[in-house]
Parts: C-alpha cells; sequence; structure tokens
C-alpha cells in the first residue's frame, strides 16, 4: 500500500530540504544500467497484458492500452556546459505483474521495476537513511514544513478535513518490549469501569509516539511488519462523531505504507527520477486524462533513465490508500516523440 501527498503544504515536502549531503556511495543498487530496447534479447522479461489486470475500468484499460502502442517520451535532464543535448526517448511500459498487498508493495514495486539487486526491506531502510541524512542537515523552516506533511499524513487534526474524508487515521508506535506494559495500563482503566476501547485511545495516545514530524517518520518507515522491527504500528481510526475502531495490530505484522517522502527517497538513492502512473474516477474528464504520471525527482543529479510505477487506487482515504505495482519500461526504437501517447 501507499500514500500520495493531497495537500498543497504537504506536497512541499519536495522543495522544503535542501539538497542531500554526499554521504559514502553504498553498496550498487542495480543489475543494469538502461532499459533494453523492446526488440532487442535483452527485453526478456514477460510482463502481464493490461487485459489481465484486475480493478480497472473500461475506459482506463482502453487509455492503457493506447499509451502502451505508442509509448511515453521522456526527455533526459540538460546536460553541463558543453555536452550535446541527448535526444527524448520514448518507453513502452508493460504491467510488470501484481506484488503482495502487504504494506510493502512501494518497495517491492521499485525494486522489480528498477531490477534492483536489494530486496525490498533493504530498499526501504536505504530509503530511511536517506531521508534522516537529509533531514538531520536541514534547516529550522525546512524542518517545520516536513514536520508538517508528516502530521497532514499521519496525525492530522481531527477537527478539520471531514469535507474530504469520511474516515481519517492516525498512527502511533509502540516499542515491541513494551507492548505487554502498555496492555497492563489499559486493564487497569478497563478495570476501574472504562471501556476498553476508550482505555486503549488513552493509553495509547499517552504512551506511544505519534507520527508527527520527521524523527518519529524514520522510526515508522522503517517498519516493515518483521519480527525484527523495533516499533509495531497502531492505527485509531475517526469518523467526525469520535473514535471508531484501534488496530492493534497484535501479531506485528502491519508494515509502514510508502508515501511521496519515501518515493522522492528512493529516486535520490537510485538517481533515477520516479514517475507513477496514476488513475482513478477522480481524475476522469475525458478518455485522454483518465491516466496521468505523477512525478518525483531525486535530489541531485540524474544518472539512468526513469524509474515507472503503477498506482492502483483502492479509493480509501486513510494513510496508505494506494497498492503500486511495477511497470517495465523498455526502449521503443521506432516511435519519434511526437507520436508518443504521452509526453513526460
Amino acid at each position: 500500500m501507499g500514500k500520495l501527498l493531497c495537500d498543497p503544504s504537504a506536497a512541499a515536502v519536495a522543495e522544503a530540504l535542501p539538497p542531500s549531503p554526499a554521504p559514502a556511495p553504498p553498496p550498487p543498487l542495480l543489475a543494469w544500467s538502461s532499459p533494453a530496447p523492446a526488440s532487442s534479447p535483452e527485453a526478456s522479461i514477460s510482463p502481464t497484458g493490461w487485459d489481465a489486470v484486475w480493478a480497472l475500468e473500461d475506459q482506463q484499460r482502453r487509455r492503457l492500452h493506447r499509451i502502451w502502442e505508442r509509448g511515453v517520451a521522456w526527455k533526459p535532464s540538460s546536460p553541463g556546459a558543453g555536452e550535446a543535448a541527448l535526444p527524448p526517448v520514448v518507453f513502452r511500459l508493460d504491467h510488470g505483474g501484481e506484488v503482495d498487498a502487504d504494506g510493502n508493495c512501494l518497495f517491492t514495486a521499485a525494486r522489480t521495476a528498477a531490477a534492483a539487486k536489494a530486496d525490498a526491506r533493504e530498499l526501504r531502510h536505504r530509503a530511511v537513511r536517506r531521508f534522516a541524512e537529509v533531514y538531520a542537515a536541514a534547516g529550522e523552516d525546512d524542518k517545520n514544513a516536513v514536520d508538517a506533511a508528516v502530521r497532514h499524513l499521519y496525525a492530522p487534526d481531527l477537527k478539520a478535513g471531514w469535507g474530504v474524508h469520511v474516515v481519517q487515521e492516525i498512527k502511533v508506535l509502540v516499542p515491541k518490549a513494551q507492548r505487554h506494559a502498555l496492555d497492563s495500563a489499559i486493564q487497569e482503566l478497563v478495570d476501574l469501569g472504562i471501556q476498553r476501547e476508550i482505555a486503549a485511545e488513552t493509553i495509547y495516545k499517552e504512551r506511544c509516539i505519534t507520527v508527527d514530524n520527521g524523527d518519529s517518520w524514520t522510526k515508522y518507515m522503517s517498519i516493515s511488519g518483521s519480527s525484527e522491527d523495533e516499533h509495531d504500528i497502531i492505527t485509531l481510526q475517526y469518523t467526525e462523531e469520535g473514535l471508531l475502531t484501534i488496530d492493534e495490530n497484535r501479531d506485528g505484522r502491519a508494515a509502514a505504507f510508502g508515501d511521496d517522502i519515501a518515493i522522492e527517497c528512493l529516486a535520490t538513492e537510485f538517481k533515477r527520477e520516479v514517475y507513477v502512473q496514476a488513475h482513478g474516477a477522480d481524475a476522469m474528464v475525458d478518455e485522454d486524462n483518465c491516466v496521468f504520471f505523477l512525478p518525483h525527482r531525486p535530489r541531485g543529479e540524474v544518472c539512468e533513465p526513469p524509474i515507472f510505477l503503477f498506482m492502483k487506487g483502492t479509493a480509501w482515504c486513510g494513510a496508505g490508500a494506494d497498492h503500486y505495482e511495477p511497470l517495465i519500461a523498455t526502449v521503443l526504437q521506432h516511435v519519434t516523440p511526437d507520436k508518443a501517447a504521452v509526453i513526460l
């Protein structure tokens, strides 16, 4: 699952932080350097056709077929002084297959789309480390902008937002080692006659870590639903009338859904732009506009062709509304950019 920022202040994260410092280079992420031509032997992956992809409307499917036939044109970044400009490249985008909806789908899909050597959990941790480095080096104003974006996603103001959302979520983190102590504290309140859910809400809000700034975001986004995680995620769901339910995540398998901040960190780690191909009823003005691309650019130079991801919306409005699947990009050798279905 994943979450895209929809608030202007949240989207400003991409502009708020300074360029990432240059740490020691990590082990290589990629197994190859660029997409193979669609007609070459190297393009050996056999992606799933769009007819086999579930949860698409007919209008969306027709548009995706047209994009597949005519391709997507991408213009490389401007070269340095004295270097010749690189011509645009047209890519064919094939659906790269389904991935598990286990909360790690952004990182699993990115691994497949980028042909990365690192597994999904390692990609998650590299993205978190990248963010932590940049956040630590940021000025106060930049940190405040990031903190506001994180609060918007994971600790929203429950006095607002009900014109858009039916249900809103607050994410809190509990160290795995403290689960027993928290259960005992909740039971003490229940023994005093307090309803179990109200008792749990009280204890979780008082004693857990609210995901409301950059530091807590790093703890949250590190969680992959593994027994090796330091924290468990607890989700408090609210309607306008008050507390709806609490997902206490007793088995500790809930993972932090990837969001826009994580996607930008992945783009920086890969030194590649990441384009999310999205669709949905809210965007449907006509057939030509029912599928669109959301760009995420790295901090610093772009050294490789883009990574493409397919975002399959679930119509759920809480944090983690979207499911990511990989798109496999191959070069269309005989299609000129002016004939492409989309120009990025």
